[in-house]
């Protein structure tokens, strides 16, 4: 049996015969002791479904803004506007500031930032016309479901009509920050004042159902226990067998400098690695997982493409939300630093753009 651990047999011929493994299979995979033996598993299942594959794309980060009036507890990065250290770029700054670290071979700009009491609806319609309008080849995954809600309030809109507005603006899909932990009782510790679990499926489902992708996440390693995990990622499948939209998970390791959760270690190398393959072995219906190395670290991401990861995320320059809250991955990977980085886990890189489609090197 693959598995060494013989309280996972049972699961192990289940994961072999790609059958769906229930909330009790994860809780017993999110605890076993026998993390080796949890990475063979979650690594057969995504071998089942990439072969030797891992992706990566050649993708810029821009942050428009780090004024929020939401004050999440676990966020370094959201500012009262009359804070020092903030700043709010117009559309025509975020124009010159992609162009800064622009080339020829960049196909994604990933856009965050924070909710801004001052800004219209139309500045952030404006910054997504502008970048298509300087950038038409380049796609815009842009506005977590968060900010899409948040928009619709401020645009007096539904959300449908709201995401129609933005994809004529030049939206083309949406990053799947936001979601944080989905149970209550610790969603209302570290994001008391963030929409509810149930709000932000129902705005991914409204995603979804105009036809434009999206990623998904959670957030882990502060002050939640595995059963919330089990739960965040059983809340998703069920979302996905729903909405079908949700074309990556990442998960998000919690950095607790300059948080309210300061006195918090953060996740260490074994946590992080289970929740991967975890996620992995559960989410059965969400074809790629991320092992996002800006925040798990790069040694860290390297071996979470044996837990269960098939995707590394991108070149990723000038990203500032990790940064906020002490994050020390770097700033930047070349694409030879990528490639040598996959090939050092013996799997193989392969070129993507947003959509998972190959792209020629």
């Amino acid at each position: 049996m693959l598995a060494t651990d013989h309280h996972l047999s049972d699961i192990a011929a289940r994961v072999a015969a790609g059958e769906r493994l229930g909330a009790e299979d994860g809780m017993r995979l999110a605890t076993t002791p026998d993390l080796p033996a949890l990475g063979v598993l979650a690594h057969m299942a995504r071998e089942r479904r990439h072969g030797d594959a891992v992706y990566y794309n050649i993708n810029r980060h821009l942050n428009p803004t780090n004024v929020c009036y939401v004050g999440c507890e676990l966020c370094a990065y959201a500012d009262d506007p009359s804070a020092e250290g903030t700043w709010s770029y117009t559309p025509q700054e975020c124009v010159e500031i992609a162009r800064r670290d622009y080339s020829p071979d960049v196909s994604e700009f990933h856009i965050v930032g924070g909710l801004h009491p001052r800004w219209k609806f139309d500045t952030y319609v404006d910054i997504l016309r502008e970048l298509k309008k300087a950038f038409p080849t380049v796609h815009l995954k842009a506005f977590t479901m968060v900010e899409i809600d948040f928009l619709a309030k401020l645009a007096k809109l539904s959300v449908p009509e709201t995401i129609t507005a933005l994809n004529e603006a030049g939206l083309d899909s949406c990053p799947g920050g936001g979601a944080e932990i989905f149970h209550p009782e610790v969603r209302e510790k570290i994001a008391s004042r963030k929409m509810s679990a149930d709000r932000w499926l129902e705005v991914a489902g409204m995603v979804h159902g105009a036809g434009l992708k999206s990623n998904a996440t959670m957030l882990f390693g502060h002050i939640e226990g595995p059963e919330h995990w089990v739960d965040h990622l059983v809340r998703l499948r069920e979302q996905q067998d729903l909405s079908g939209g949700f074309q990556c998970f990442i998960p998000l390791a919690f950095h607790p400098a300059n948080t309210r959760f300061a006195h918090l270690p953060g996740p260490d190398l074994i946590q992080k690695l289970r929740v991967v393959a975890l996620s992995r072995l559960l989410l059965d219906n969400i074809p790629h997982i991320k092992a996002y190395w800006v925040m798990l670290g790069r040694e860290i991401a390297q071996l979470a493409l044996r837990y269960g990861a098939n995707d590394l995320d991108g070149t990723v320059v000038d990203e500032r939300v990790t940064f906020a809250a002490g994050g020390a991955a770097g700033k930047g990977m070349t694409v030879e630093d990528i490639q040598d980085f996959i090939r050092g886990v013996g799997l193989r890189p392969v070129l993507r753009d947003t959509l998972y489609n190959e792209v020629a090197v």
